[in-house]
């Protein structure tokens, strides 16, 4: 067996109704909080206001950007919180953990991003760290970064290192019963391409396989009835465990492809990241199963792994590869996930995305090279 590693948040705390645990958690980790929320603090009003610790609020209005984090930690500064809570979707959580690691390191964000800024090392503790999930999707609750979009550079990058892992992980799945369909559906492909992703990367391993399938398993189970009734507990419960699942996956075996393209586009077109995720997947597992079919013995293993994800996703031991495929084109459609034509993707942006992807490093765990020609090729076939 090859040497591996597997990190996650120091606490991994899942059940319905978990979330009144939040105070007590606070309570351990320091005396002021910088709590951060989604646009709307009052939808989760109860939580709030039992924090039993001073607490300012941060609203998170949209995708977290570079100034946003330096506001953020602003607040943090001001309010003299020595720790962070983030409640809310993978954008809140994102904002909460770059806040958390600035105020433990110093500094301004883009002296550690990658590939935009300075690329600094994270070498100090961030300030403790809750962070409270309210969709099933980015898994960002047990992941060693926060992606931070620049409008400047155009592009989407990501503050990176061990640091970032949250102290705690707190997921309850009634927090997300509230999430309309749209959200859901985004939310829930990402999540979904979260496990699938890692699980045909080279770099996976036997923690992060055994974790890639069980979130497989459950979002094919439970996304679409998720979807069609936000109220199915069962359904929601078994979609916030697969978003955990693919957090956690990702975060030790990276990502690929559908990652690596959904970055760039997030920074060139108003695309949601869900959407892009959602729109590419299928055409990306067409194009990397060509690739490795032509790459004869190298990329079996590959296609053996894909083939067990069909079998997952179908219910159906034999499925062959075109049926999970399928099987993801159907799901896209029932969900009403549009394609990426819709949002403002057009041919001219295909070769600037397509050169900016294969330096990603979320492309480090496709299963196989891509030519900037494979890339554009997916980005037509999403549109």
């Amino acid at each position: 067996m090859e040497a591996f590693e597997f990190a996650t948040a120091g606490r991994v705390i899942v059940g319905a109704g978990r979330s009144a645990e939040l105070a007590a958690l606070l309570a351990g980790y320091g005396t002021r909080a910088l709590v951060c929320t989604g646009a709307s603090p009052d939808r989760h009003a109860g939580l709030l206001a039992g924090l039993g610790l001073p607490a300012v609020t941060f609203p998170v209005a949209g995708e977290p950007t570079v100034a946003l984090a330096r506001a953020a930690v602003a607040a943090a500064r001001k309010h003299g919180a020595d720790v962070v809570a983030a409640i809310g979707g993978g954008s809140v959580i994102d904002t909460g953990k770059a806040a958390a690691m600035l105020l433990g390191n110093g500094g301004d964000p883009l002296d550690y991003l990658e590939v935009i800024g300075g690329g600094r090392p994270i070498t100090r503790p961030s300030v403790p760290c809750v962070a409270v999930p309210t969709t099933a999707g980015t898994g960002a609750e047990v992941t060693a970064n926060a992606v931070l979009a620049s409008p400047e550079h155009q592009v989407k990058a990501s503050l990176r290192g061990a640091a970032m892992l949250p102290l705690a992980a707190l997921v309850d799945p009634l927090l997300t019963v509230s999430c309309p369909p749209e959200v859901t559906a985004a939310s829930g492909m990402d999540a979904l391409t979260q496990c699938l992703e890692p699980f045909v990367s080279p770099r996976a391993s036997p923690l992060s396989d055994a974790v890639a399938r069980e979130g497989i398993r459950r979002a094919a189970a439970a996304l679409r009835r998720a979807h069609a009734d936000g109220t199915d507990l069962g359904a929601r419960a078994d979609m916030a465990v697969a978003s955990v699942a693919g957090g956690m996956a990702l975060a030790n075996a990276k990502l690929g492809a559908v990652h690596g393209l959904a970055g760039v586009l997030g920074g060139t077109v108003a695309v949601p990241h869900g959407m892009a995720c959602a729109a590419l997947l299928a055409p990306v597992i067409e194009v990397n199963v060509a690739a490795l079919r032509a790459a004869g013995p190298s990329g079996e293993p590959a296609l053996a792994r894909y083939a067990e994800a069909a079998a997952l996703l179908t219910g159906d031991p034999g499925a062959a590869i075109e049926d999970g495929v399928t099987w993801v084109r159907e799901t896209v459609t029932l969900l009403g996930i549009r394609g990426l034509g819709t949002f403002g993707l057009a041919r001219e942006h295909a070769d600037g995305i397509a050169a900016q992807a294969q330096r990603s490093s979320s492309m480090q765990g496709n299963p196989i090279a891509l030519s900037a020609g494979d890339l554009c090729a997916i980005l037509a076939r999403a549109s």
